[in-house]
């Protein structure tokens, strides 16, 4: 069904409104009985009436499909938009559909309709569907029949159907059926004062499940519905507050102990609109279903009891006066309920037939009672006016509004003999009055009252002004009266304006302070007296544009709430908006994280060890939890930590009371699932020091101790072992301290032994809890260590699937995002289009697919025709390199994005359909005769939940599990010339040839040099090499040409240092040429440079600040041929030129020293303390006298 456009200025049904709101009878038909009766067709003619007839032949009880009589159809008399036709059933009727046709054989037809229903002809509510005031398509000619099918059926007595567009060549005609089937449900009316008990047969009542249904209808915003509690201090309340429906629950509370059991939940808005709600409890322990219409929230209770244990009775519509506080606070339910059904028992049928005893107080009657008030709906475009008594000289107005905007104009009318006027408006949820005086040369008179009265609950306002006198109340409370004395003269106009002003008024001199108002009013008073509002309809006397007599039509546009993971919704009358801080969330309704799903995806950001928030499941319901990711080794680590001390003393007990150690994890078990779930790999240690405390009582004991893992099983190994086998660590080596038992601690020794090792079946992890047993002798002592859960790998990170051919595809089940879903995943391929994935419904589809080589395309329905959203890639997206992309539809907007490029956003229809209904299965790859994927796909994530490309490719024909190829995406995370090797499930970097360590090779190696080290490495490893421990041997001259004269270098390393002089860097070679980094006796940094070719050494002295003061330096020395480039720290780089007559090539270099250098020349430079070298091999860690000769060549062009 498609959303129908608004209808044309003017509409009296202009609504943009969403609701939640369900009429469902608990005497519905079964299954087997199909409520779709014609209702219509067999009504006589006093059954329906109209706004208005054209003449009698085109009355409204002509209006019936496929009837010719009297002029074929229903026309009113005007062809505008506040025309009706309305039937009564002459009782209530279960509604399931509708259909409509034009009148017979003309050119009268209704294109567009909307359809309002009522128990009493009064208090109209217009049906919603997809949270909007539906709008039904209607007729494209006079006889073609239009049948729509009700989203969820309705219980009315009456239907009105209003036309919001027609044929524009002809006018309104219209004839119609319902179809539906007969309800009937007792009804009981509760004064507000009289409770209804249901008492126990055993005076107790304990259950573990119970189902508790009714529905209700009232105009009050607070009041208890059924009540029942025991001595023990269980529970159960449900109530109204604030027009909200408040379930209570408490299953029991330990007083003297950490159990608390009491729960509330709240749902619903709008509760006292005077309709039909039905609620039903489920309860099966601590699991909870509270349904409310039609939408349920689970949730548990809290504490750690199963049993509802209640005393005597449940009552119904209040709480029996008991002189607690809590029974005497509470208002009493004021309205209707029906079918009230309490664990089979018909509680209404009993109350019918007297089988129940009413409490004294009150009355109970089988009908229910209407309220007398009449509301009026208001728009952006409507005003009601109404008449005044002229010339008095008392002005007093009241009424009552409910909206959710701030601002809004509610009264405005003009004092008699240009006097002035008085403006009452909604300023920032204030009301403020506004008295212009224009005797006083347009003196104003402001004032204000209340505060956050856009809450869309009613609230009264009363002002009166007389002679130097006004005042304004808001709510009847007198603490809100605001006051004034100044100078005022009254006297009342002849036309009070709600809501709005005429258009010809807004032309006028007076400029208006607040836009309309939008929302409802009800109970307005017009100098004393009560507005007939059934009079102004008929516009005797007054007037009024787009209004709705009647009908309030005012919706909770964050009920049921839209925002995600705890967002926090808020409204105006046309749209709600989800505030997202500190949730961990972010979008338009709070659905995706703003964290990386592992440790595993930060790494490949780029990111080093550290504490990191991770969320496992995304925009799943687990929310985000902080982990330290270790990114030291290959695999990455994820480790969530507790609370435990390591080696806690156990608490000595006797033996039928057992030491139980509690672990309180910095994550929920459920988070911690998440990451074991998708984890290649998890272990915890586990250690028992132990003196005469047996552990698991080997060989064939009873163990003595336990621990308890995940799904709170108990478990009978200890580390080093594995499940099903009772033994420790020593006892699967076969080396425990006495082999006659499986644990050291088991032999019962006197002296301190221990058990310990890894727990590795991540299954079972983690250890939630330890129970010790063994600890109550004389002489007994045991300490435990329980260390962090380590998990390593993320499988759903890596997570994919090769599609060798374009016909190829995988199927998974019918994907689940109603009102919202995000679609997240890794492509890569060559070829310049395909299909990533599809989902078909009946009309409605998603379906992603890269639709040439630098487009990426995401498109839906969900009943509002085709909607595409294109990103385009400035590069080809089919370069064989791993492409992100990320889309999302929610009931706000669409976005889709691709890699790092701007996200496309397409904002959804105000109104019109919302859930995407889908009925196929998801196709991944293409199907369907689409141009299918060919590359891979891997990290298929769909509202959280990863989707297992891997295992089902394995069991699909022609498929290939896994992806290979990592590193031509990811090769350039490898910094410093660290080699990228592929890995099954991801890459690492090989650092053994750079001078760097750490998963990216960025990681500086270096030592740390005392008083007398130093360090020497030989560019070429020499034939002998002896060594005494005051000296070391050079290499023969002989060997001279067997090293490569080098034109250029380069040379990198950060130090510290305190030590002045001292030497940094000195590199010898064959012949006289050396190449020295010193640090001066004044702290400044000296360059020497002796390439031969002139007497003195070539110095480069950088004066201008002091290198030895502690803090980390770092330099960069280039030089191509005479060139030489330095760069000192954050410093510009600076070159310099070595003199003409110096040799351009580094003659023959031998050996690289840090530290001492014997060399005479440099006698007085002893070595510097802490720094790090690099070039481009990992030198050993520096020790006394150390010699790096050992180390494997490197080409001395590399330096």
């Amino acid at each position: 069904m498609l959303a129908a456009p608004r209808a044309g200025c003017g509409a009296a049904l202009l609504l943009w409104i969403v609701s939640s709101c369900l009429c469902r009878a608990w005497t519905a038909p079964s299954t087997s009985q199909k409520c779709d009766e014609p209702l219509v067709s067999g009504l006589p003619h006093v059954a329906f009436s109209s706004s208005s007839s054209m003449s009698g032949s085109y009355s409204p009880g002509y209006a019936k499909i496929n009837k010719r009589g009297g002029a074929g159809g229903w026309s009113p008399s005007d062809s505008d938009h506040y025309q009706w036709l309305q039937v009564d059933f002459s009782n209530r009727k279960q509604i399931s559909a509708i259909a409509t046709q034009g009148r017979y054989s003309s050119s009268d037809w209704v294109t567009q309709y909307r359809m309002l229903y009522s128990d009493t002809g009064r208090n109209w509510k217009p049906y919603h569907q997809d949270g909007n005031i539906w709008a039904f398509p209607g007729n494209i000619n006079s006889d073609g029949v239009v049948r729509h099918e009700l989203q969820h059926p309705i219980i009315a007595r009456y239907v009105r159907i209003v036309p919001l567009d027609w044929n524009g060549e002809g006018r309104i005609g219209l004839r119609i059926e319902v179809y539906g089937c007969s309800y009937w449900a007792d009804v009981i009316n509760f004064d507000g004062h009289v409770v209804l008990p249901y008492r126990f047969r055993n005076k107790k009542m304990k259950t573990l499940k119970d189902v508790i249904a009714l529905k209700f209808k009232t105009s009050e915003s607070e009041g208890v519905i059924l009540h029942g509690e025991g001595q023990q201090g269980d529970y159960i309340t449900l109530e109204l507050k604030k027009a909200k429906l408040v379930l209570s629950l408490n299953l029991g509370s330990n007083q003297l102990g950490p159990i608390y059991g009491h729960t509330s939940v709240m749902t619903g808005s709008l509760l006292d609109d005077h309709h039909w709600h039905s609620v039903v409890i489920e309860r099966q322990g601590r699991s909870i279903n509270l349904t409310l219409d039609r939408s349920m929230q689970h949730f548990r209770t809290n504490g750690e009891f199963d049993y509802l244990d209640l005393d005597y009775e449940i009552t119904f519509g209040g709480i029996p006066f008991s002189g607690k506080p809590s029974s005497s606070s509470r208002k009493n339910f004021k309205g209707c309920m029906e079918s009230i059904n309490y664990n089979g028992i018909n509680i209404t049928d009993l109350a019918r037939r007297k089988k129940l005893e009413p409490s004294n107080v009150g009355n109970l009657s089988f009908s229910c009672v209407e309220p007398y008030t009449v509301p009026v709906f208001f728009n952006a475009t409507s005003y009601l006016e109404v008449p005044g008594r002229l010339n008095q000289d008392l002005f007093s107005v009241s009424f009552q509004f409910r909206t959710w905007n701030p601002n809004g104009l509610l009264v405005f009318s003009h004092f008699a003999d240009n006097l002035g006027n008085v403006e009452i408006d909604l300023t920032e949820s204030k009301v403020g009055v506004h008295i212009n005086i224009t005797q006083t040369k347009m003196s104003q008179i402001d004032i204000s009252s209340g505060s956050g009265l856009n809450d869309g609950q009613w609230h009264e306002v009363r002002f009166l002004a007389k002679e130097n006198f006004a005042i304004l109340t808001i709510d009847g409370d007198e603490a809100s009266a605001v006051r004034t004395n100044s100078p005022l003269q009254v006297k009342t106009g002849e036309k009070y304006f709600f809501g709005g002003f005429l258009n010809q008024m807004n032309n006028s001199s007076h400029s208006v302070l607040q836009p309309s108002f939008q929302g409802c009013m009800q109970l307005i008073q017009v100098d004393d007296q009560l507005v007939n509002l059934y009079e102004v309809a008929q516009r005797k006397p007054g007037s009024f544009a787009n209004v709705s007599i009647d009908m309030c039509a005012i919706i909770d546009r964050c009920v049921p709430n839209h925002c995600e993971h705890g967002g926090k919704c808020s409204q105006t009358w046309d749209s709600f908006k989800c505030t997202c801080d500190e949730t961990g969330y972010s979008g338009a309704t709070c659905h995706n994280s703003i964290y990386e799903p592992s440790c595993e995806a930060y790494k490949h950001l780029g990111q080093t060890s550290n504490y990191y928030w991770i969320d496992p499941d995304g925009s799943g319901p687990l929310g985000p939890l902080k982990v330290y990711c270790n990114m030291t080794e290959d695999k990455v680590w994820t480790i969530v930590s507790h609370d435990l001390q390591m080696q806690t003393t156990v608490v000595g007990y006797n033996p039928e009371k057992y030491s139980v150690t509690q672990l309180v994890y910095s994550a929920s078990m459920d988070q911690i699932s998440a990451i074991t779930d998708s984890a290649e790999y998890c272990e915890q240690y586990v250690s028992y020091f132990c003196k005469m405390s047996r552990l698991l009582n080997t060989p064939d004991g009873s163990p003595y101790t336990w621990w308890v893992g995940k799904a709170n099983e108990k478990h009978y190994y200890w580390g080093g072992s594995g499940p099903g086998i009772q033994k420790c660590a020593c006892g699967i080596e076969r080396n425990c301290t006495d082999p006659k038992y499986y644990c050291n601690c088991d032999a019962d020794y006197k002296q301190w032994r221990k058990d310990a090792g890894f727990l590795s079946y991540k299954d079972h992890l983690p250890v939630s809890q330890v129970v010790v047993g063994d600890t109550d002798r004389q002489g007994s002592e045991a300490k435990l260590s329980v260390g962090p859960l380590r998990c390593q790998g993320d499988r759903n990170y890596w997570n994919a699937a090769s599609f060798p051919n374009p016909s190829s595809y995988l199927h998974f089940s019918t994907f689940q995002g109603e009102t919202s879903a995000d679609i997240s995943f890794y492509f890569k391929t060559l070829t310049p289009w395909g299909v990533f994935l599809e989902n078909m419904g009946k009309e409605d589809f998603i379906k992603l697919e890269l639709k040439s080589a630098t487009e990426v395309s995401f498109s839906f329905d969900v009943g509002n025709g085709p909607v595409e959203i294109v990103v385009r890639s400035p590069t080809p997206l089919n370069d064989d390199q791993w492409h992100r992309v990320t889309a999302e539809r929610n009931v706000k907007q669409a976005s889709l994005q691709v890699d790092r490029l701007p996200q496309q956003i397409r904002k959804a229809p105000t109104e019109g359909h919302t859930r995407l209904e889908l009925y196929s299965q998801l196709f991944v790859g293409g199907a369907g005769g689409q141009q299918g994927f060919l590359g891979c796909i891997r990290s298929l994530r769909m509202n959280g939940v990863t989707l297992d490309l891997e295992e089902r490719a394995k069991v699909t024909s022609g498929f290939i599990s896994g992806c290979s190829g990592h590193c031509t995406s990811y090769g350039t995370n490898c910094e410093n010339g660290g080699k990228c090797l592929e890995r099954y499930h991801g890459y690492s970097c090989d650092c053994s040839n750079t001078a760097y360590d750490g998963t990216f090779c960025n990681k500086d190696v270096g030592a740390f040099f005392e008083e007398g080290m130093w360090l020497r490495y030989n560019f070429q490893a020499p034939a002998t090499n002896a060594r005494d421990s005051s000296s070391r041997v050079e290499n023969a001259p002989d060997q001279q040409n067997s090293h490569p004269d080098l034109a250029q270098e380069e040379i990198r390393f950060s130090f510290s240092t305190t030590k002045a002089p001292c030497i940094l860097l000195y590199i010898s070679s064959f012949t006289t040429d050396f190449l020295a980094v010193l640090v001066k006796p004044t702290g400044s940094l000296q360059i020497r440079y002796n390439l031969g070719g002139t007497r003195e050494p070539y110095n480069i002295d950088v004066d201008h600040r002091n290198m030895a003061n502690g803090q980390p330096h770092s330099v960069n020395i280039t030089r191509h041929e005479k060139t030489i480039i330095l760069k000192l720290d954050h410093y510009p780089s600076v070159s310099y030129h070595l003199p003409s007559s110096s040799d351009t090539l580094f003659n023959s270099p031998k050996s690289l020293f840090l530290g001492k250098v014997i060399d005479p020349a440099f006698a007085m430079y002893p070595a510097c303390s802490t720094f790090t070298f690099c070039h481009n091999r990992k030198l050993p860690e520096a020790s006394p006298e150390a010699d790096a000769s050992a180390v494997p060549p490197i080409k001395p062009a590399e330096l």
